[in-house]
Order: structure tokens, then C-alpha cells, then sequence
């Protein structure tokens, strides 16, 4: 019974990950290396300009980031990232299926 329990909270915590968006106002350069798309150079310069003042939008992030344009950012919210909780205006986050199915898989993998 305890390891059903286990299980149960473990699927809840992978599911919520997967479903969970990168803030680029709150991510370190792992989380923001994270999302597709976005490498080493580009999470640094993400992190520099934050020191100036958290991003306000969208438009803000590409203004002040070389590099992010208007097909980038698309693809970046896509993937997750998100400025302030907000996915970018008039692009849909992926969805994040797979990781779900997989959760509910090893959920049911385990009864005897």
C-alpha cells in the first residue's frame, strides 16, 4: 500500500513538471538551458540583462536580448518559457503528452 502511495505522488510531481513553464524572470541557467532552443550563450545573456530589471513581456525580452526575435521567441514559448507566467500572445505551449503517458504507464507498471 505504501508503495502505491509513493507512486501516486511521484506521478503527481511528474506530471506537474511536465506541465510546469521555465519564467525567465525567475529561471537559473540551468532551467533556462533547458528549454529548446536556448544554449549556454543565449541563458547568459538572458541573465545578464535580467540584472538590469526583470523583463516586463515578451516584447521586452526580445528588445533587450540580442539574438531573440520574433521566430525565436515563438519557438522558446512554445517549449515552455514564459515571461511573468505568460506564454508568448497567440502561441500555444506545446503540449507536454508524452511525459504524462510515460507517468501513467509507471503507474500502472507496478500492480500485481
Amino acid at each position: 500500500m505504501l508503495k502505491k502511495w509513493l507512486l501516486a505522488i511521484a506521478s503527481v510531481l511528474v506530471i506537474g513538471t511536465a506541465f510546469a513553464g521555465v519564467d525567465v524572470n525567475k529561471a537559473d541557467q540551468a532551467a533556462l538551458d533547458s528549454v529548446r532552443g536556448i544554449g549556454p550563450t543565449m541563458s547568459k545573456a538572458i541573465l545578464e540583462e535580467r540584472k538590469k530589471g526583470n523583463f516586463k513581456d515578451w516584447n521586452d525580452l526580445q528588445t533587450r536580448v540580442k539574438g531573440i526575435g520574433d521566430k525565436s521567441s515563438e519557438k522558446f514559448s512554445q517549449a515552455g518559457l514564459t515571461v511573468n507566467g505568460a506564454s508568448k500572445p497567440g502561441v500555444k505551449p506545446a503540449k507536454q503528452e508524452p511525459a504524462v503517458a510515460s507517468a501513467q504507464v509507471k503507474a500502472g507498471s507496478t500492480k500485481k
